[in-house]
């Protein structure tokens, strides 16, 4: 690698981690802990996705791959092992629950607005539209956590009414941190494939910035792409559902697919990023 384009690496990695380690100040965790972390990500993707015709990385390669020893890399790899857990899908269920009482004839008016639900009984009632779209978080975790966002509420008649399309988790709680590492993976796993893949695998991803903008246009732009940015996103959510399979269809495997959008808020860092 030549030297210039090293130091550009370096200088998107910096940027790239500014947000992430202010997350993680915040969440109370330190250098010394995502330094670790760090080591056994870079352990297991080199391991996973570095090796040759689908098997997984030998230690050998690993190591010239990762410059940590070999000792280390079976350490992190044992490691691994016994720290894999199932991950957790409450934001995934929350979206496709809602997604369905959008969008199911079943739980709309005649105007084809979201009926009110009662909470538990026969069809339409929130606990029918749950064993139909909401996975397998368990049926009261992912109704606390749909109240606690404001993504759901009680009528004046004790019935639940959605009052998002989509599920945003409260700042800073379990879900909106799983929503932090989702989304930043989703972006930079595309940026990643654009720039060292074949132009066969390049997906889109753009932007449109502009830094010499009047602060007072601030909030009207904001509402603007609040309001295209909705459409947008429900116009994709409807093709994506019509196109899903019967969660237990035999036939095939399903891939994963789908959009993300964001607003651009701020100036880039300032000072030397190398």
């Amino acid at each position: 690698m030549e030297i210039s384009l090293n130091t550009s690496v370096e200088q998107a990695c910096r940027q790239l981690l500014r947000p992430v380690a202010a997350l993680l100040m915040k969440c109370g965790i330190t250098w010394k802990q995502f330094s670790d972390m760090s080591k056994s990500v870079f352990v297991d993707v080199a391991t996973r996705e570095f090796g040759i015709r689908g098997r997984p990385t030998n230690v050998s390669r690993v190591s010239i791959l990762t410059g940590i020893s070999r000792k280390e890399i079976k350490h992190q790899r044992d490691l691994l092992v016994s720290s894999e857990t199932p991950r957790s899908g409450k934001t995934n269920d929350a979206t496709r629950l809602l997604s369905g009482w959008f969008q199911d004839p079943a739980y709309l008016d005649r105007h084809g607005v979201p009926l009110a639900l009662a909470e538990r009984g026969a069809a339409p009632s929130f606990e029918t539209l749950f064993h139909r779209y909401g996975g397998d978080t368990p049926f009261q975790t992912l109704m606390k956590e749909l109240k606690a966002a404001g993504t759901i509420a009680v009528d004046g008649k004790g019935r639940l009414v959605a009052k998002s399309r989509f599920h945003m988790p409260v700042p800073m709680s379990e879900g909106n941190i799983r929503y932090f590492g989702s989304n930043l993976f989703d972006h930079a796993k595309t940026l990643e494939r654009n720039i060292t893949g074949s132009a066969k695998q390049r997906r889109i991803e753009g932007f449109a910035v502009n830094d010499r903008i009047n602060p007072d246009a601030a909030e009207q732009f904001h509402s603007f792409l609040d309001d295209r940015g909705q459409k947008f996103l429900e116009e994709i959510d409807e093709w994506l559902n019509k196109h899903r399979v019967a969660d237990d269809s035999p036939d095939f495997v399903p891939i994963r697919l789908g959009v993300g959008i964001y607003a651009i808020d701020g100036q880039l860092p300032e000072g030397k990023q190398s």
